[in-house]
């Protein structure tokens, strides 16, 4: 598997990150799909890709005749990809991270016949897309990480909400300094489901 890297996008308030995230492989660009902005590319930390793609295809489009030479066919692609993810796939799609390596892209979603093809149909020729079963829509899961981080102090005395981010996977990550501790009341709170609590060390602002 790629080594990946989790890049927040983050509203830093008090050492808490709140909001998205995304997978991308570990090059010096990348690309989000919405939301919040990306924090920057210093606050990321190492994770695992995920599962094998169940499906997979190759786009076919050509690059347009008005191109930006400074975009590539990934770029393109994953510009029309955010439009499908917005519009009347919204209802089905999870996430999505980038490949650069591969010149690919990575899409959760909830299987659908007319999205997958929808997405291969925008795919721009040589461009891989790699295709994830999840069983949860994004709007779900923001709703989810809105709510977890709408109070950040009220664990204060009992464990320190740290992170909060949706992972494009199909769950929320959950940051904190005591998973143990706060696994149980955060679930309990907030139902068991696509929920992950994992411990995260302290933010701390750069000075200078």
């Amino acid at each position: 598997m790629t080594n990946r890297r989790w890049i927040a996008a983050a509203v830093a308030t008090a050492g808490v990150v709140v909001g998205a995230a995304l997978y991308i492989d570990e090059m010096e660009t990348g690309h989000t799909d919405g939301g919040l902005p990306a924090a920057p590319r210093e606050s990321v930390s190492v994770k695992k890709a995920g599962a094998p793609a169940e499906d997979r295809c190759v786009g076919t489009v050509p690059a347009p005749p008005d191109a930006d030479a400074e975009e590539t066919p990934l770029e393109r692609t994953l510009a029309r990809l955010d439009k499908l993810a917005a519009g009347k796939h919204s209802a089905v799609y999870t996430g999505m991270g980038v490949d650069e390596d591969k010149n690919a892209a990575d899409i959760w979603r909830i299987p659908s016949d007319a999205f997958d093809k929808a997405a291969c149909d925008a795919a721009e020729k040589g461009v891989k897309l790699r295709l994830h079963s999840a069983d949860v829509d994004r709007k779900t899961l923001d709703a989810l990480a809105d709510r977890i981080s709408e109070d950040m102090y009220r664990w204060d005395g009992t464990f320190q909400l740290r992170e909060v981010g949706v992972d494009e996977r199909g769950f929320v990550h959950v940051g904190v300094d005591d998973p143990k501790k706060a696994e149980p009341l955060v679930k309990k709170e907030f139902g068991p489901r696509y929920i992950k609590v994992e411990h995260v060390e302290q933010a701390h602002a750069d000075v200078g």
